[in-house]
């Protein structure tokens, strides 16, 4: 054994002991096997990462903004190709603001470049988001232009602020939306409020998408008539949701909507704008609402006012089945009483302003002639607390939304400010308070 120790020191270099040099020669044998499982391992790893099927890549890529793909796609050849599947790329928002006027982020030249290169035939559902300059509104049309290839399903020409859309030449945004609907042939969805679409141009949509088109959206669009609109109503059958302002809206409109080739209608918004105070609004007949119903008996229709007091005389006269109802502007007490009386239907009411006088009155009868009402908010108005008391027991559980301002509740000698939500809370079977004004 000594004989062992001594040979063993030898081969060592003659240390100063045996275990010493032992102990540490199996100490480096250790590290290089230890660094050798780890380089095996970071293989291992990195080779699964590459290898991930790519049905899996596509539904990560689907949860991650699209910067980040582009970031992952520097990270192998496999990814780069996942980067660029054609289901990446079906549904994609242009969003065209100029860096000098605009906080808002915008989609890279570059990008837009590429995917028109190499995607533009994988488009199908596409919305611009654009600012209200007239270069980012020149720029949307640019895009459209090029879209030849493409055969859009859904398109949403979105302005964040106006003019945008119509500021610029008429000819070139008729132009680049005909491109569209040529090419198409399966819109489905087509949002376009303020721009200067025309008639001849929806004649074109319908004669390449009669089939597929389901939804509409083109509220203040001022080049489109009546005769535009009810070519749409005439040969799209499938349509189903469908604004515009109240212009456009006649009692043959209404009919062809009716008509038994239609689909039954799920939503209708108009928008009743005035442009210029004393402005004159023609009539519907009760019988061309009462036809809407007859066909589409669950349709919704929203109603937005924008009207001075003494431009509501046409508007409730008689019975009208709105279900949604917005007054915009300040409200007279007068129209507010018709309200109650003719718009049994009415789901959802929204009062911005009404004035100094008291609408006790007009509140009950609202409660007493509009049974669906589950949502009402009132702004610049007054209402005495005993009255808004006996609305609320009217009306009971079924008002699921509730939004008065503190201001609006006037202390009588049955209630004071203090003991209001109590009474409101108890009758309505929630804890309910009014909503505050900030002050900053």
């Amino acid at each position: 054994m000594k004989r062992g120790f001594q040979e063993n020191e030898q081969e060592e270099g003659g240390g100063p002991s045996w275990g010493r040099q032992k102990t540490i020669k199996w100490s480096d044998e250790q590290g290089e096997e230890r660094e050798q499982e780890e380089e095996e391992e970071e293989e291992e790893e990195g080779a699964s990462w590459e290898c991930l099927p790519q049905e899996i890549l596509l539904h990560i890529f689907q949860f991650l903004p699209l910067l980040d793909r582009a970031y992952a796609s520097q990270v192998c050849r496999g990814w780069n190709q996942a980067f660029h599947m054609p289901e990446l790329w079906r549904c994609f928002e242009f969003e065209l603001n100029q860096p000098a006027s605009s906080y808002l982020k915008a989609t890279h030249p570059e990008l837009i470049k590429q995917i028109i290169k190499k995607h533009s035939n994988h488009l199908q559902y596409v919305s611009f988001k654009v600012d209200s300059s007239r270069e980012s509104a020149e720029a949307a049309c640019d895009i459209l232009s090029q879209l030849v290839n493409c055969s859009l399903k859904t398109l949403g020409l979105i302005s964040t602020a106006r003019p945008s859309f119509m500021e610029m030449p008429k000819s070139h945004f008729i132009s680049a939306l005909t491109v569209v609907f040529v090419n198409s042939k399966s819109l489905s969805s087509l949002k376009i409020d303020d721009t200067p679409v025309d008639d001849p141009s929806l004649k074109v949509l319908v004669a390449n998408n009669s089939d597929t088109l389901k939804l509409l959206k083109m509220s203040s669009c001022p080049h489109v008539s009546p005769a535009g609109i009810m070519c749409v109503a005439d040969q799209c059958h499938g349509l189903r949701e469908l604004a515009l302002n109240y212009h456009l809206l006649s009692d043959e409109l209404l009919i062809a909507l009716s008509s038994e080739k239609h689909v039954h209608l799920e939503h209708l918004r108009i928008d009743v704008v005035s442009e210029n105070p004393g402005q004159q609004f023609h009539s519907i007949k009760k019988s061309s609402w009462d036809a809407m119903v007859r066909h589409s008996p669950k349709f919704n229709l929203v109603m937005y006012f924008y009207l001075y007091e003494e431009e509501f005389d046409p508007f409730f006269r008689d019975e009208i089945p709105v279900t949604h109802l917005y007054f915009g502007r300040s409200v007279s007490k007068d129209v507010l009483g018709r309200v109650g009386l003719t718009c049994p239907r009415l789901v959802e009411l929204v009062v911005c302003a009404n004035g100094l006088r008291p609408l006790d009155e007009e509140l009950i009868r609202i409660a007493q002639g509009c049974t669906q009402l589950s949502a009402i908010g009132l702004g610049e108005c007054e209402v005495s607390c005993s009255a808004f008391v006996e609305f609320v027991k009217m009306c009971g559980d079924r008002l699921k939304q509730l939004s008065i301002m503190e201001e609006v509740l006037v202390p009588d000698q049955r209630y004071e400010l203090d003991d209001i939500h109590w009474e409101v809370s108890k009758h309505l079977g929630r804890v309910w308070f009014p909503d505050m004004m900030p002050t900053w």
